[in-house]
């Protein structure tokens, strides 16, 4: 493979963060290829090659994660809620065991899992998932990046802007300075650089990424 051109398999690829993530990775020089359902192929990024599967049966796709050295998983349910913790047990869980299992046996260098930042007073079927998936991947012995982003603000994701005082003021008292800054807003560019520099600068090892050294990204013009 053409070290000058790292080769990338995403999954989640269409969504919220995954098409501003593969239109960087494709201006950065990477060859990308994401999973989508039969049909969604024209919702990615132009120049992103897709493969065909299902989220959440590893092996629909697994023989074609290969020659991708680096492995990012983006799936999981959209605008969680407490009250979709059945569905984060179904789709955010079942998916991320399955990527971890295919990439791991597709002999993938790096995995960059996208998580969520915790321990947090709300949000407990989605933290405790991610936090499962997160031991799964620490137990398969790959290299990992983590992100733990808390609430990524963007297009369609503006309401949080309305406690940012409340954060501000949060930061201010020292009973709940360090939990502002763990469950902090990002932004979607910030995200997205997150990312990219998670791929261009693989791990050895597990890192965890927090949200601090998220927000020191300043990333690109969200789109």
């Amino acid at each position: 493979m053409d070290a000058a051109k790292p080769s990338v398999f995403v999954t989640g690829g269409t969504g919220y963060l995954g098409r501003p993530l593969i239109s960087s990775l494709l201006s950065q020089g990477c060859s990308v290829r994401a999973l989508v359902r039969e049909g969604s192929q024209h919702k990615l990024p132009p120049g992103c090659t897709p493969v065909i599967g299902d989220a959440l049966d590893g092996k629909s796709y697994g023989a074609q994660i290969q020659p991708a050295e680096t492995f990012v998983q983006l799936v999981g349910v959209s605008h969680p809620s407490p009250a979709k913790a059945a569905e984060f047990r179904k789709v955010d869980f079942v998916s991320a065991c399955g990527a971890i299992d295919a990439a791991a046996h597709a002999g993938v260098r790096h995995f960059i899992y996208l998580s969520v930042a915790h321990p947090a007073p709300v949000m407990k079927a989605y933290v405790a998932v991610r936090s499962e998936c997160e031991a799964r991947l620490v137990a398969s012995g790959m290299n990992a990046t983590i992100l733990r982003p808390w609430y990524v603000l963007g297009p369609g994701h503006w309401w949080p802007y309305a406690v940012k005082p409340f954060y501000w003021l949060f930061s201010l008292l020292p009973p709940t300075r360090a939990g502002s800054q763990r469950l902090g807003l990002v932004t979607l560019a910030q995200m997205t650089a997150a990312l990219a520099d998670a791929v261009a600068h693989p791990s050895t090892g597990v890192r965890v990424v927090e949200v601090p050294e998220i927000r020191r990204y300043r990333g690109l013009k969200a789109a």
